[in-house]
Order: C-alpha cells, then structure tokens, then sequence
C-alpha cells in the first residue's frame, strides 16, 4: 500500500474499504495479554441486577479489564448490595484486593436507583460509593461512571469509561458516523451518507465534530454539534479538503487543502473563513495533529522521498522531522499528557502501530498486527484505540501503551474504521 492509498483518511484520496454494523450491534470484547502489576479486583453480582436491562456489574468488569490495570477475580454466584458488609477473609482467599459492590431498583415512575460501594479487602475498610437516580437509557453511562470511580480511587488517574469515541461504518454502499461510548457500545447516528465520511476528529469540549464528507463528491470539511445535529461548512475550496485538527483552544483547526495546487496544511478559523497557508513545500503535507499545549502542529509529509512525520510552530515556522526509525511512518496522534505520540509505520509491507516518547525519542511497536490504522489517544493517555485486521475482519481495538493488554471491540455484523476517542466530559 502507498503513501497515497494509505493516507485516504485524510480525505486527499477519496478510495476507503469500510464495512459496517448497525447501531443496535452489541460489541464484544476480547481481552488479551497479562500485565506485570494487576490489581485483582472483583465485582459481585449487584442485588436487583437481573431485573435491569442493563447489568451494571458486568459493563463494569469489562471496564475494568479492559484498562489493563485490573485482574478480575471469580465472583459468580455472589450478590451483595451496597449495604453489606462482605466477608473479608473469603475475598483474602480469592486473592482479592477490591471489591465492588451495589445494588439496581426500579422506581415507581420508571426510573432506576443504582447505588455501589467500593472495599478494600486488604484493609478491611470502606472506601467510598455513590448513588444515581437515572432514565432506564442512562443506565449504561452510569455503569461507566461507577467504573471511572473504581479506577480513579485505586489508580489515582482519571478514569475513561464514561466518555466517548467516534467512528465511521459503512453497510450496503451507506456510510454512517456513529458517536458511542468508550467500549463501543450504545452507538448513535450523527450522520448518515450514501458517500464516504472519514476523518472524525472530536473538538477539545466534546461538544463538536469535525470530519471530511464527500457527499458534493469531493472531500469538504464540516463540523457537527453532537447534540443537536446541526452542522456547518467550514471548507470547500477548490480541490481537495481533507485531514481537520481542532486547535487545544477550540478556536481554530488545522486542515489539508489542495487549493493552490499540491496538497498543504492550512489553518482557519473553528467557524469558517479565508484559510492562513502554514506550509510552502512541493510535497503533499498532510494528517495534521497539535501537540496539547499548542506548541507544536505535528504532520506528515513526503518531502524527504518518503513519508516521515515533522513538527513546526503554529505560526509554520521551525519545521523539523520527527521520526528517523524506518523509512514510512504516518498518522501523528499526541497523548493527552504530551508525553507521547502514537503513529502507524511500515515495517517489511505490514503496518504497525508504533509509540514514541518525545522527550527520549524513543521508538516501540506495540502490535502484532499488520493493519493498523487511525491511532487515538484515551483521554487519560493510558490507552490507545486504533483500527485494524484481526481475523479478517476490521476492527477497533484498544492497547495499554506497554501493548501488553489489549481488547478487541468487535461488532457482531460488519467492520468499523476511522476511531477518535473524545475528550473528558464535563459534570
């Protein structure tokens, strides 16, 4: 695959191999791998569980496991609501260190009561829980939220399971963005084409996406307020416009245009206008990417023979390459944390997610796959989603950034590409 095919998410080629699911799909997650420090966790059985339509319990172990943090521990056959005091000495047996649990009640207006409570077993002591009045809908998201507290009063990092990531399908020559949350569940529609749509990328609050539409078939930018639907045209110049980057401010993005000829990376303002150009090669410069503190704008071009990726000042200015470890390296994607970048190289014709920590310039690959795509960044830079081939079929998966753990997030009927994970919510 060339520079050209392999950079089609960045909209310049409009050629994609997208197969798609239906929103009602139900993913399932396969995790892999052993991690060196696991904390052994388990989560009982919430009391009233069974009568939910969502069993709280089960989303957060698969939650927990998925992190890479957490070994679960057995706890089948076992109930307890948030009220009880467990038995200490039975979870030491089991090897546990935690453990969850709660409780799920209907209310007399149709509303579910969800309460848990976290122990530690070590100490014997309660560490704290919450409780949630929500719509029979909200009963996933409050599952998420019980695992982000799990995860945050054990690891003390933020947890991720209550925010969310976009992607693109496509089924029967119709192309759909979905916004869903983090494990891939409970997707919704944001739009729906019978022309590709690549490139999602979240705005800094989540309340915005931008993307690359080809429905005037050619590649134009738009951006999506996620909320309400309502969307607007912020760049369809001559040519080609491909590859949006929301600036950390939210005030701006960085987009691809071909407008003057080649393709360059250009900026322009969050709600449209006349685009500043930033680069002046006679390459194509593409797949912008900003560092998170606004420094950088790290991007990909072939102007040294082959594709590598550099970096440069906001304004254009001080370009400089970044990746010297082999000769194809693509799709820049910068943690949260500005620690790391996370990006696709091809090694022996495979393509394969690999992480470089800036400040050493350090170099890993993490998969044993050999198409990879779209890496994005957890909004804790604890995990990466990406797309890939495993088994046949196309994916989403999610790596720790060791690449000792990962989960395969499959979809029951089809293939899923171009993942963006989304930002933290705010309460």
């Amino acid at each position: 695959m060339g520079f050209s095919a392999q950079l089609c998410r960045s909209g310049i080629f409009a050629l994609l191999a997208l197969a798609g699911i239906s929103a009602q799909a139900q993913f399932r997650v396969e995790v892999s791998g052993v991690g060196l420090t696991q904390m052994p966790i388990a989560v009982a059985a919430f009391r009233g569980d069974e009568q939910a339509p969502q069993k709280i319990a089960g989303i957060v172990q698969a939650d927990l496991q998925r992190s890479g943090q957490f070994r679960i521990v057995d706890a089948s056959g076992v109930a307890y609501d948030e009220s009880t005091r467990p038995d200490v000495a039975v979870w030491r047996q089991k090897a546990a260190d935690s453990l969850v649990t709660g409780s799920v009640a209907r209310l007399a207006d149709g509303r579910f009561d969800v309460r848990f409570r976290l122990w530690d077993v070590v100490r014997a002591q309660d560490v704290g829980g919450q409780s949630y009045v929500v719509q029979s809908a909200d009963l996933r998201l409050v599952a998420h939220r019980v695992a982000d507290f799990v995860y945050e009063r054990l690891t003390g990092d933020k947890g991720i399971f209550s925010t969310r990531i976009a992607y693109v399908t496509k089924s029967a020559q119709r192309y759909n963005l979905w916004v869903a949350d983090s494990d891939g569940e409970n997707a919704q529609s944001a739009l729906a084409s019978p022309e590709p749509i690549i490139s999602p990328a979240w705005s800094p609050t989540g309340a915005q996406l931008a993307y690359v539409s080809f429905e005037s078939r050619k590649p134009v930018v738009y951006v999506h307020e996620v909320t309400t639907g309502k969307r607007r045209l912020i760049a369809n110049f001559k040519g080609s416009n491909s590859a949006p980057a929301w600036a950390p401010d939210g005030k701006s993005l960085s987009v691809t245009l071909s407008r003057d000829g080649g393709s360059q990376l250009y900026t322009l303002d969050a709600n449209g206008g006349e685009p500043r150009r930033l680069t002046q090669s006679g390459s194509i410069d593409t797949e912008p990417a900003y560092s998170p503190d606004g420094r950088y704008i790290y991007f990909v071009s072939d102007r040294g023979g082959a594709p590598q990726i550099y970096r440069m000042a906001p304004s254009g200015a001080g370009v400089e390459r970044v990746t010297f470890t082999g000769n194809y390296n693509i799709s820049p994607a910068l943690s949260p944390d500005g620690r790391w970048m996370a990006y696709i190289s091809r090694v022996n014709g495979a393509f394969k997610l690999h992480l470089m920590e800036l400040a050493s310039g350090t170099v890993t690959a993490i998969t044993d796959t050999t198409s990879d795509e779209s890496p994005s960044f957890a909004p804790n830079s604890r995990l990466i989603v990406f797309a890939t081939h495993q088994q046949g079929k196309e994916a989403l998966m999610t790596t720790t950034l060791d690449g000792k753990i990962k989960a395969r997030l499959a979809g029951q009927g089809g293939d899923i590409r171009e993942p963006d994970w989304g930002p933290f919510q705010k309460p």
